[in-house]
């Protein structure tokens, strides 16, 4: 006998499944996966049509298939009846519909069913289901980009959960939240979001939640540089799961290992092996995994082996692992998504080195766009500035040149980034005397000068200065 780490409760040796909460208990990887690897780390949180156990509600897959359409069909048969009879609709139906067409990603009628239900549970005061609807709104809006209304939705879903006091749901909700401010890269909130979920995970003793949400939260440690809590996190989760046999887990384990040695710059022999295991482990469990799955759990390993690929100077495999990694997220992501940016401004990093100008300032251009979407001000700067001195620098193009560095300089001066401001304005005062036009050249030198002289930068100060005089001289 074993015991269930998820429910605690007894099970035989041989069982792949534990029969008292259905969660999975992978023994031989070669033979049984867990089928809904979409409750998976960093996956977004949805709950059960019955809100006791897991089953296959919003399992994110691709399906496309008569079975879908005799399922929905069923459903509006029976809705249709309780019309004509003046019966009350079920929100429970209305919520089975919604999942169907989640099923086949359509989204606008996934949504208008569970804003019915959500109604119809409202007029029966069913708090729980209520909350459901929130929480699973706030996922497909968040798909759809509306994150001001996913953000609403959840914390609606939060509110209710507190009242009714159910905290293993509340766990989940607030993993959605820390996912969607990370991905609008708001880490101030999404460090607060996954910490409020840790702590009660550990309160309530909830250990596979609390190993999830700490998955969850080495996202945010990445960013915020946290390399030693990173560390002891992974350590923690790797012993979890090789004493559960759990394949997602590990395959997350040596997939946020490999990216930590990446960005620590150290070992990055360490970096190919551990994001290579995690590919051998997918392809031994890849006759059980979706084409969905399987390109969810891929593409942050080719990212990262394209990046390692090119800090080795093979131009051709980190190509091939880039384009890869963006063909897997196009699978699994609806529309755009933050992961698109960075992949495609690695692409614009390999074609400078190759010398390919005109994708390189292509792709720049596409990823700006992304973090421009999801509010990534910082890195659309960034990707501005670059693109201003390739023009500059390639193309003799002046024109644009001062184009792209003025919108760079104004998203820096909106974030109070006073240092590359000031680089900015450098450039810009450079460019306006190769173009006589003294005066504009005058004015950014100008404020460029009291940049410096805030951040303590004599050299760069007197430099500027001397620039200034200079030119009130001629």
């Amino acid at each position: 006998m074993k015991v269930c780490p998820y429910c605690k409760q007894s099970i035989e040796d041989d069982y792949p499944y534990c029969p008292n909460c259905n969660k999975p208990l992978i023994s031989n990887l070669g033979k049984v996966v867990n089928r809904n690897l979409r409750s998976g780390f960093g996956e977004p949180e949805f709950f059960p049509p019955d809100m006791e156990e897991e089953d296959d509600y919003y399992e994110d897959t691709i399906i496309k298939d008569e079975k879908i359409e005799h399922e929905i069909q069923k459903i509006d048969e029976v809705l249709e009846r309780k019309e004509i009879l003046g019966d009350p609709i079920p929100g429970s139906l209305l919520l089975e519909k919604s999942s169907l067409y989640y099923k086949k990603r359509d989204l606008p009628n996934a949504i208008k069913n569970l804003e019915l239900a959500l109604r119809n549970f409202e007029k029966e005061d069913d708090l729980f289901n209520v909350a459901t609807c929130h929480n699973e709104i706030g996922l497909i809006q968040e798909d759809i980009g509306f994150f001001d209304q996913a953000i609403y939705h959840f914390n609606r879903s939060l509110e209710i959960l507190k009242e009714v006091n159910d905290n293993q749901k509340l766990i989940k909700v607030l993993n959605n939240l820390g996912n969607i401010y990370y991905s609008i890269k708001d880490l101030e909130q999404s460090y607060k979001y996954y910490q409020e979920a840790l702590d009660l995970s550990k309160r309530e003793k909830l250990m596979y939640e609390e190993v999830k949400t700490s998955s969850n939260l080495v996202e945010v440690l990445y960013l915020l540089k946290e390399y030693e809590r990173i560390k002891r996190i992974l350590a923690r989760n790797s012993e979890f799961f090789k004493q559960n046999e759990d394949a997602y887990g590990m395959i997350q384990v040596h997939i946020k290992y490999g990216k930590l040695h990446y960005l620590i710059g150290e070992d990055y022999d360490q970096v190919n092996e551990r994001l290579n295991n995690a590919l051998q482990l997918i392809d031994r469990v890849s006759e059980n995994l979706s084409v969905y799955m399987r390109a969810k759990l891929e593409w942050e390993c080719f990212l990262y082996l394209g990046k390692l690929y090119l800090l080795w100077d093979n131009l051709v495999d980190g190509e091939s692992n880039f384009l890869k990694s963006l063909e897997a997220v196009r699978i699994f992501e609806i529309g755009e998504s933050i992961n698109q940016g960075d992949i495609l401004e690695s692409l614009a990093e390999l074609y400078t080195i190759k010398g390919e100008k005109d994708k390189t300032i292509e792709y720049y251009i596409l990823s700006c766009e992304i973090y421009h979407k999801f509010g990534d001000n910082k890195k659309c700067a960034q990707i501005k500035f670059k693109i201003g001195k390739m023009y500059l620098e390639y193309e003799k193009d002046k024109s644009n040149s001062i184009k792209y560095f003025e919108e760079a300089l104004d998203l820096y001066e909106d974030l109070q980034y006073i240092k590359e401001a000031a680089e900015v304005l450098h450039k810009l005062g450079d460019l306006y005397i190769a173009i006589r036009m003294p005066d504009i050249a005058i004015e950014n030198f100008e404020k460029a000068r009291d940049y410096y002289k805030e951040l303590l930068d004599d050299y760069n100060f007197g430099l500027i200065d001397e620039k200034i005089r200079s030119l009130h001289n001629v």
